[in-house]
């Protein structure tokens, strides 16, 4: 792997593999009651959050304590960041203390300037424009259950960082990917310009288009920083809602998703989040184990 972990498409298929099977055998280990794994003893990971977070920051904060480690949690606020120190010399400065950053942040473009002045590895822990480990966790969720050369997933929703990153996923790892959302919010042009399997990734509109689906996925409206925008998201998102009545046109071995936070009644209703089909938990849980693997192949 490259020094950074900053979005999907800079990894090879290969390298998503090596980290699967990594991600397997530390859960493996974890299960039998070896938690502790020392693989990254004496190291400690800077975990920057300029968003809130519950997922991202548990797991890596308890990934890195169960490789060996330690994780110290920042926020711009605590940082002189928050008055005017430029990026540059913060990655600068932190580079010398700590043996990785993680960042969770608005914009790509800090994630990427991180890594142009850091001389340590920074993870992306969720951008605007894509969200690596969340994602990652989630191929590899499947990858457990299904042969991904075989599925069809379908996102329904919001073109957000999530959608992107299912995008630049599916084309390394050649799963057939169905992006559905409204005509208002499709996902960015630049990600789909960097596909490079084009025919295994369709986008349709039609919220009905999930009849051959082995996977169903989908995610909030209302993505940290557009609540301005949620009234009118919710008007235009109201036939894109994950429900019995919806699934009744896919497959009966269907999988469901949801990377949480979940707005309950909105983008999916309740009788589908609990349903047996849904494996939006176990996604949860499988953050631990795949980002212990990008942790310990990153900082080793």
């Amino acid at each position: 792997m490259k020094k950074d972990l900053l979005c999907i498409a800079d990894l090879s298929e290969e390298e998503i593999l090596k980290l699967f099977t990594l991600a397997k055998s530390l859960k493996e280990r974890r299960k039998r009651g070896e938690k502790i794994v020392p693989l990254l003893f004496g190291k400690v990971l800077g975990m920057l959050f300029r968003k809130p977070s519950t997922r991202t920051r548990i797991s890596f904060e308890v990934g890195m304590f169960e490789l060996g480690g330690r994780a110290i949690f920042l926020t711009d606020q605590n940082l002189q960041i928050s008055r005017g120190e430029t990026i540059s010399d913060t990655a600068k400065v932190l580079s010398s203390y700590l043996d990785g950053i993680l960042i969770r942040t608005s914009k790509q473009e800090e994630v990427e300037e991180f890594a142009k002045y850091s001389e340590i590895p920074i993870i992306n822990g969720l951008s605007d424009t894509y969200h690596p480990c969340q994602v990652l966790s989630d191929y590899f969720t499947l990858w457990e259950k299904r042969e991904l050369k075989k599925i069809k997933v379908t996102y329904i929703g919001d073109g957000n960082n999530v959608c992107h990153s299912l995008i630049s996923g599916a084309d390394k790892l050649g799963v057939r990917l169905s992006v559905v959302t409204p005509k208002e919010y499709p996902p960015k042009k630049e990600i789909l310009a960097r596909v490079r399997n084009k025919k295994r990734i369709t986008l349709s509109h039609n919220p009905c288009d999930i009849r051959d689906s082995d996977v169903i996925y989908t995610d909030t409206w209302i993505s940290m920083g557009a609540e301005k925008e949620k009234e009118k998201r919710i008007a235009v998102f109201k036939d894109y809602q994950l429900n019995k009545k919806l699934l009744k046109k896919a497959k009966k071995e269907l999988l469901v998703m949801h990377c949480l936070p979940a707005h309950r009644g909105e983008e999916i209703t309740d009788e589908v989040m609990d349903a047996p089909f849904s494996i939006v938990f176990e996604q949860a849980v499988n953050r631990l184990h795949l980002q212990k693997a990008i942790l310990a192949t990153l900082l080793k």
